[in-house]
């Protein structure tokens, strides 16, 4: 398993797919299966059988896992970049590859 520099609260631009151009702030990271969950990218509509907590059910939209691969960061100017480690004052933290500013 390698480790993933895409972290939840990060801002991301999805650069393949039939979403591609779309952006959004990342909810969660699956790790084991490399794949992340963007906020309004990768919308499905999922049907819902009544329950305790959905009492109504029906037709539910929801955001499903979209892969890393497919998923840039976005820098503080709106620009996609790679994403790099580096130590700093005895601390392991990311920056961007194409500005050299820290995330």
């Amino acid at each position: 398993m390698r480790k993933l520099k895409i972290k939840t609260g990060d801002t991301v631009r999805v650069v393949a797919g039939d979403h591609k151009g779309q952006e959004g702030k990342v909810q969660k990271v699956l790790i084991e299966k490399n794949k992340a969950i963007v906020e309004g990218v990768n919308t499905i509509s999922k049907h819902e059988k009544p329950s305790a907590s959905n009492p109504q059910g029906g037709i539910v939209k929801k955001e499903a896992p979209i892969h890393i691969s497919n998923l840039s960061l976005l820098d503080k100017d709106g620009n996609t970049t790679r994403v790099g480690y580096k130590e700093e004052d005895g601390k392991k933290v990311r920056f961007s590859k194409k500005s050299n500013e820290v995330i």
